[in-house]
């Protein structure tokens, strides 16, 4: 990387929302550099974002994948999908590099196919951008400080945008708007609407909703509300925590729309492999080191 060595543990997060014309497709960018710190494993939990993940120093290193037959591996450029189980990252003290938060949108728009496709698996970015990996990688090594890192993502991604990437599988390449009014929806309410009201509300059947659905998002309707839900209840916690007020969990299980506080332990097993509180102590370094307002957390 270009910035200056320093002597001692350094812990740096820095994020940014990117380009007006990105927002769509991108909803936030977020470097990190760790040096001297000590070897650790943080869970990739589950989201509504997909992940790509670009490296500055050391390759990214994925003990466990969402898919838990794929074999462990090292990425120097990263890309993952929706998926309902977390992935294991480790480092042995020291890691660096830029993960940014792609809507299913931006599948289409700058990966060039839809998000479905990548539903629960990781793969090397090379693999889904071509030559366009190796190239990003290169001018953000070449960059330096988070601002023209991220200005460089700005730059790169705009381009993609232009160059029809998205329009790459043919005319019928767009999300069907049913689909993209249901994602939305579900979104808009935290994942408290019902897949029959989601039907309903668009004309289609439940059973040709839920099929363009997981076509188009990589996961069902059910599951996408699932996993929409535990995302908001993971991030009150992670903001609240941060903010020195953690809640407790019968209070945020109501919050967010949980049955009983049981409901949202079993959720928290389910989709991020341990127990909120457990999660919140191996996670407690970053959620405090976090950006304010940060969109997502590190390998979501």
């Amino acid at each position: 990387m270009a910035d200056p060595d320093t002597s001692g543990p350094t812990t740096e997060f820095a994020g940014r929302r990117p380009a007006p014309s990105l927002r769509g497709f991108v909803t936030a960018y977020i470097g990190y550099r760790e040096a001297g710190v000590p070897p650790a494993r943080h869970r990739g939990l589950p989201s509504p974002y997909l992940t790509m993940i670009v490296t500055l120093d050391d390759p990214l290193v994925v003990a466990a994948h969402p898919d838990r037959l794929a074999p462990p591996g090292t990425y120097d450029t990263l890309v993952g999908g929706l998926h309902s189980t977390p992935a294991l990252i480790t480092h042995d003290g020291r890691q660096s590099g830029i993960q940014l938060a792609l809507t299913p949108l931006g599948a289409r728009a700058l990966l060039g196919l839809p998000a479905g496709e990548l539903s629960g698996i990781d793969l090397d970015g090379a693999d889904v951008l071509g030559g366009v990996a190796d190239e990003l990688r290169e001018r953000l090594l070449a960059a330096t400080g988070w601002p023209e890192r991220f200005a460089v993502l700005d730059s790169v991604l705009v381009s993609m945008l232009g160059s029809g990437r998205g329009t790459a599988l043919g005319a019928g390449a767009a999300m069907p708007a049913e689909v993209t009014w249901a994602w939305r929806r579900l979104l808009a309410a935290s994942g408290g609407v019902g897949v029959s009201d989601l039907a309903r509300e668009v004309g289609w059947s439940t059973r040709y909703l839920g099929r363009r659905f997981r076509e188009e998002i990589g996961l069902s309707p059910k599951e996408a509300a699932r996993v929409v839900r535990f995302d908001h209840a993971r991030r009150t916690l992670q903001r609240l925590t941060a903010g020195g007020s953690p809640p407790a969990l019968a209070s945020l299980a109501a919050t967010c729309g949980y049955y009983d506080q049981a409901h949202l332990a079993r959720e928290f097993g389910a989709l991020a492999g341990c127990s909120p509180s457990r999660w919140l102590a191996e996670e407690f370094r970053n959620v405090q080191a976090l950006p304010p307002g940060a969109a997502t957390d590190l390998f979501t």
